[in-house]
């Protein structure tokens, strides 16, 4: 069996919704889960949301405490979804903190709901 994966959304254009009366993107609730469930994975995974934002908005605050997500929590294999904008800022602030741990940063250019996401 795999090891556990603890995933932390943070929102981004991944996890956005199309509101088709004002044209307006805007965060609900993320998609993760789904997106498991169809690609029948068997991983041990524990989903944390631990904001939705469009990393444009993301400050250092923001930053630290997907830090302290990542350095808190049990699993030694981190995913955090994340918007591209800032998504380097980001990566160097868990780089330059969180050791022994194995951090991937992922994002999306089309959000997932609109069913041809890259994402």
């Amino acid at each position: 069996m795999s090891a556990p994966v603890r995933i932390l959304v943070t929102g981004g254009t991944f996890d956005k919704e199309y509101d088709e009366l004002t044209g307006q993107l805007f965060f609900k609730d993320t998609h993760l889960g789904e997106m498991l469930r169809l690609g029948r994975s068997r991983v041990e995974v524990t989903i944390r949301t631990v904001m939705m934002i469009d990393s444009l908005d993301m400050t250092d605050a923001d930053r630290a405490v997907i830090v302290q997500n990542c350095t808190q929590c049990p699993e030694e294999r981190i995913v955090v979804t994340h918007g591209t904008d800032t998504m380097t800022e980001t990566a160097a602030a868990i780089a330059a903190t969180v050791s022994h741990k194995t951090v991937v940063l992922t994002g999306a250019m089309i959000p997932y709901a609109f069913g041809s996401s890259d994402g």
